[in-house]
């Protein structure tokens, strides 16, 4: 039901090609001020923007407005993303979101309830277990700031990938392959490589591409499963959002005001990589399957995409 909504609209496959063009270039409009403000920063600085390693570019700027910058041009590329779905395919917004008659809220608040109570218990665990490895980074006044922004900001940030991968290309690519599984692989990968220039990458190595791209394939078998986008925008708003607020540290993409800061050397093992993946995501695709009474999971997840009823 949720991939052949496409059908209802215009669905050429050169339209997703220059729908997918034209959301790069919002992007890429969306990322100029965060250039021009690293360069003129850069320069006041005396410093050399291409011999700086991401993390260190990253903290040319304060902390909070390197984020506001950085989270823009998601929140552009989100807005190119609905005017090329609105105009070019004549689409709904609703009917890239959930096969529904209209958008599930309370699917998106439990999983983002859910998973941000999750998400703050393993925090403290790990802190209380391994306080050494943290510092109280907090200070009212910026962590206040921090909080504006993140709160309307990350959301967009974490919308704007949703609806990307989930939404406009697993529609689309789903409705040019007629099928569920290759939509599902693709933009499980693309989502995984679209993270290759974290920094967590350069410091933990390319094995964590495996949790990226976990992580795609998770997101999407959610969405597909339950006909809509509404429990994996929840639970990718939730991930990002209380982790920007709660901890950081020097080598991540988010680098921001939050309570603590991890000083602890990046490292990462084996298992717990595997463990996210094969473990904790499969437990909370059992949660939502009881939650949601989902069944028919081969013809959901791989069965023919067509027009037909």
């Amino acid at each position: 039901m949720y991939i052949k909504q496409a059908f209802k609209n215009k669905h050429d496959w050169w339209l997703y090609l220059a729908g997918l063009a034209l959301i790069v270039i919002a992007v890429i409009l969306g990322q100029i001020p965060h250039t021009v403000a690293l360069i003129s920063k850069a320069l006041q600085s005396g410093v050399e923007l291409g011999g700086l390693d991401p993390n260190k570019m990253m903290q040319l700027l304060e902390s909070n407005l390197n984020l506001f910058l950085m989270l823009l041009s998601f929140a552009v590329g989100l807005l190119g993303l609905f005017i090329v779905v609105k105009f070019l395919h004549k689409q709904s917004i609703t009917s890239l979101t959930t096969s529904r008659s209209k958008i599930d809220w309370k699917r998106f608040w439990f999983a983002f309830l859910f998973w941000g109570f999750i998400s703050v218990i393993m925090i403290m665990i790990d802190y209380q277990s391994s306080p050494e490895n943290y510092v109280f980074n907090f200070e009212l006044k910026p962590f206040l700031i921090l909080v504006a922004i993140a709160v309307i900001f990350v959301p967009l940030q974490t919308s704007f990938e949703e609806y990307l991968f989930r939404g406009y290309l697993m529609q689309g690519i789903g409705v040019i392959c007629k099928n569920k599984w290759v939509p599902l692989t693709v933009t499980s990968v693309l989502f995984g490589m679209l993270h290759l220039a974290n920094p967590e990458i350069d410091k933990l190595g390319y094995i964590l591409l495996v949790h990226y791209i976990g992580t795609g394939f998770f997101l999407g078998i959610i969405t597909l499963m339950d006909e809509g986008l509404e429990l994996a925008l929840g639970f990718h708003a939730a991930n990002n959002l209380f982790t920007a607020l709660l901890v950081t540290a020097d080598w991540t993409a988010f680098q921001t005001n939050s309570i603590f800061r991890d000083i602890s050397d990046p490292d990462i093992g084996a298992f717990e990589i595997f463990s996210s993946v094969l473990i904790i995501y499969p437990i909370l695709i059992f949660i939502f399957a009881k939650v949601y009474k989902w069944k028919n999971w081969k013809s959901r997840l791989i069965g023919p995409v067509t027009k037909e009823a």
